[in-house]
């Protein structure tokens, strides 16, 4: 008898695609065969609700969804099926919502008659499904911060955050499975406070040395953190384990405009925001900074969009992820006067995204003449600690993914940085000079 067949659509933030990568694996072990969306008698959405327009595309995948050749059942869970679930339930019978993603393989089973699970996977056999040389490993959800623009607390709920132990588990199952670096991720991954039977709480930081020391981890890589949660006691701990934490965060400063920061409910200011940049980069002089801003926030003026570049230059950001505001309804900036013209959120878009190819280029450069920690991922592409993408010139064919140490020789005319494997020959200096 063969299995129903399923298919799992993710959209939205990196804290998403783990979920959906667990998602996955969960339908497997109830006995249901991944496939194509075509092929699918049942299709799992994992929503997004960030923006309006975020909210606008879960509703244009649903319909696409119901669609499909073989008219399958939808389950939708996540932020837009937490935060409207009357919405998508109303656009066909078929679809149904799910709000607990830990739920989601037992309604799929229930809906297409299955007996429940039916198998586990060994961490090899989850690995052989997800295909990635990295695991993400969720330990926070949820946020109590207010910010003006975000609806997002009111879709995930308040903080909270997995027991260390559990997270441990899961970085070990993680190394079981050949997978050589792990990516802790979190909605607010500085708020983590995690319980443990050993001690009453555990901080990121002290969280972080736990797994350097309780397991094999080949290198961890922290996800998107806020500028106000990262301490002195964070820093430390990853300039003390070079080779085993990526010298990378990801910083959504949102802007560089301390009146805008103020409008969008942040809790610090441009300048405090280079001082930590500062900090960073004394600490973890091999650090790339990269960040999220949002350009044509209500009220942005031109010479408010002209601080933000000035921050985005001075910080040095080896990568920007830029953001053009769209009111998202629900939210407190949604009604505030002086909504920028859609035309000026765009020209500054393209500023923005111009001095970010500037500055990624400039930080590329900078790292010729050194060496990093690369994970080989397909073929001859590798990624850097940095979390720059390389062209291992020496790579052997047909390798699994794996941990390997770069020299770096080059960046060509794309932006790609180009290396070889070992040290014979290789720079004399870890990392970045920063003058």
């Amino acid at each position: 008898m063969s299995r129903p067949f399923v298919s799992v659509i993710n959209l939205g933030c990196r804290v998403n695609r783990v979920e959906s990568d667990r998602i996955s694996a969960s339908l497997v072990e109830a006995g249901l065969a991944l496939v194509d969306p075509d092929d699918a008698d049942l299709i799992v959405i994992n929503t997004c609700a960030v923006t309006g327009e975020a909210e606008a595309k879960t509703r244009k995948a649903v319909r696409h969804a119901l669609g499909r050749a073989r008219a399958p059942y939808v389950v939708c869970t996540g932020c837009a099926a937490n935060l409207h679930p009357g919405m998508l339930e109303e656009l066909s019978e078929r679809v149904v919502v799910e709000p607990r993603k830990v739920d989601v393989a037992a309604r799929a089973a229930e809906l297409l008659g299955c007996s429940g699970a039916i198998c586990e996977l060994d961490p090899r056999g989850k690995a052989e499904l997800l295909g990635r040389s990295r695991w993400g490993v969720k330990i926070q959800d949820g946020c109590d911060n207010r910010c003006t623009y975000c609806i997002v607390w009111k879709a995930r709920g308040p903080e909270r955050s997995v027991p260390a132990d559990l997270v441990i588990d899961r970085v070990r199952e993680a190394v079981a499975a050949g997978i050589p670096e792990v990516v802790l991720t979190g909605v607010n991954l500085g708020a983590y406070d995690g319980e443990s039977a050993c001690d009453s709480h555990v901080e990121l930081d002290e969280l972080i040395r736990r797994i350097l020391n309780e397991t094999e981890v080949g290198q961890l890589r922290l996800s998107s953190i806020e500028p106000m949660d990262v301490d002195e006691r964070l820093l430390d701990v990853m300039a003390a384990e070079p080779e085993r934490i990526a010298p990378f965060l990801h910083l959504p400063v949102q802007s560089g405009s301390t009146s805008v920061l103020k409008r969008m409910g942040r809790p610090y200011t441009a300048g405090e925001f280079l001082s930590l940049v500062g900090r960073i980069r004394s600490n973890v002089p091999a650090a790339s900074i990269s960040a999220d801003i949002i350009v044509g926030f209500p009220g942005e003026t031109d010479d408010e969009f002209a601080e933000t570049l000035e921050v985005a230059r001075a910080a040095a950001f080896s990568r920007i992820h830029v953001f053009r505001y769209s009111a998202r309804p629900g939210t407190v900036a949604a009604s505030m006067p002086d909504q920028v013209d859609p035309e000026v959120s765009h020209e500054r878009s393209r500023a923005l995204r111009a001095l970010a190819d500037e500055l990624s280029r400039a930080d590329a450069i900078g790292r010729v003449g050194t060496f990093e920690q690369a994970v080989i991922e397909q073929g001859a592409i590798a990624t850097l600690g940095s979390f720059h993408k390389a062209v291992i010139e020496d790579a052997p064919p047909f390798v699994e993914p794996r941990l390997v140490r770069v020299g770096i020789i080059g960046v060509d005319e794309k932006g790609l940085l180009h290396g070889r494997i070992g040290t014979s020959g290789a720079p004399e200096r870890d990392g970045r000079r920063h003058g």
